[in-house]
C-alpha cells in the first residue's frame, strides 16, 4: 500500500470530523450514567471485531513484533483517553479541550528528544497559531485560565496523545495497519474493561442502559474502527507534526457539530479559532521553499 502525503492529510482530515461528531455520542453516554473505563471497553471490543471481520486475513498473519506494537501503542491510547476523561470531572470543558491541544507543542519535542529530528521552521509558527485558535475556540481567552486538579491530569493525557501519534508515525509503520487496528481494539477493550470492573463497579446500577448502549455502538463503529483505521492508515505516509495539527481539528469539528445540532450558540471566538487552526495547518502544507 502505497498513498500521497496529500490524500494521507485528507485521511487524517476525515477521521477528526468524524471525532467530532463523536463527541456528541459520547455525551449522550455519559448523560446516561456510562463511566469512561465501559464506554471505552465496549467501544474497543466493537472496533476489535470489526477489524478481525473486515482484515482477518492479515490479522491471522500477526507475529511477536506486531503483538508488542499492537500492545504499546493500545496502552498509550487507553491512557490518553481515561486521563482526559478523569480530568474532566475536575476542571471545566474549556480548559479540558484548550490543554488536551497542548499535543501539538508536544509532538515535535518528543521527536526531538528521541530521534534528534529538529522541526521545520515553520511548525513554530503554526503551533503557535493554533495554541491561538484553540484560545478563542474554546472561549480560554476570554473567559480566563484557572489551574485546577484537572488541568494536571488533562496536561497528562495531551502527552500520551502526543506520544501515541510519535509512536504511530515514527515506530509503527513496518506493521500492517489492519494488525496494529485489531491490537488497538483488543487493547483498548481489555484495558477499559479492567479498569470498568476494578474502579466503576458500583456504578453498573445507575446506568441506563437504553439510552447509554446504542451511542457506545455508533462510536465503536465510526470513531473507533472507521476514524481510527483512518488514522493508523494515514499516519503511515505523513509526519508527525502536521498530522498533529490536522487530528487537533477534532475539537474544532466538535464545535461545529454542537451548534449545527443546537447544543451551543455559534460566535465570533468559535469563527475565529476555526479559522486559526486552519491557517496553521496551511502553513504546514506549503513548501514556502518555492517562493
Amino acid at each position: 500500500m502505497q498513498i500521497s502525503k496529500g490524500r494521507a492529510n485528507l485521511m487524517l482530515l476525515m477521521a477528526a470530523m468524524i471525532w467530532g461528531a463523536g463527541y456528541i455520542f459520547t455525551k449522550l453516554a455519559t448523560n446516561a450514567n456510562m463511566q469512561a473505563g465501559l464506554i471505552n471497553a465496549i467501544r474497543g471490543f466493537i472496533y476489535a471485531g470489526l477489524a478481525f471481520l473486515f482484515f482477518h486475513k492479515a490479522i491471522l498473519k500477526m507475529n511477536r513484533a506486531d503483538l508488542q506494537l499492537g500492545l504499546v501503542a493500545g496502552f498509550i491510547n487507553f491512557l490518553g483517553y481515561q486521563f482526559q476523561t478523569w480530568g474532566l470531572r475536575f476542571t471545566t470543558p474549556s480548559n479540558n479541550a484548550f490543554l488536551t491541544a497542548i499535543y501539538v507543542v508536544i509532538i515535535p519535542i518528543i521527536i526531538w528528544f528521541m530521534y534528534k529530528r529538529r522541526p521545520e521552521r515553520k511548525s513554530y509558527f503554526a503551533i503557535i497559531i493554533a495554541i491561538i485558535g484553540m484560545g478563542f475556540l474554546t472561549n480560554v481567552l476570554h473567559n480566563g485560565f484557572t489551574l485546577h486538579l484537572g488541568d494536571l491530569l488533562t496536561l497528562i493525557s495531551a502527552f500520551f496523545y502526543a506520544l501515541q501519534i510519535v509512536y504511530f508515525g515514527m515506530r509503527a509503520t513496518n506493521t500492517s495497519p489492519f494488525v496494529l487496528s485489531f491490537m488497538m481494539g483488543m487493547t483498548q477493550g481489555g484495558f477499559g474493561l479492567i479498569w470498568s470492573l476494578l474502579f466503576e463497579h458500583a456504578s453498573y446500577g445507575a446506568i441506563n442502559w437504553q439510552a447509554g448502549l446504542w451511542p457506545v455502538i455508533v462510536l465503536g463503529i465510526v470513531s473507533s474502527f472507521g476514524a481510527q483505521t483512518l488514522q493508523i492508515v494515514g499516519q503511515r505516509f505523513t509526519d508527525p507534526t502536521p498530522a498533529g495539527l490536522i487530528l487537533m481539528t477534532e475539537s474544532m469539528f466538535g464545535s461545529i457539530f454542537s451548534v449545527v445540532l443546537g447544543f451551543e450558540p455559534f460566535t465570533v471566538h468559535l469563527l475565529l479559532g476555526g479559522v486559526l487552526i486552519i491557517i496553521a495547518i496551511l502553513i504546514m502544507q506549503l513548501d514556502f521553499s518555492r517562493f
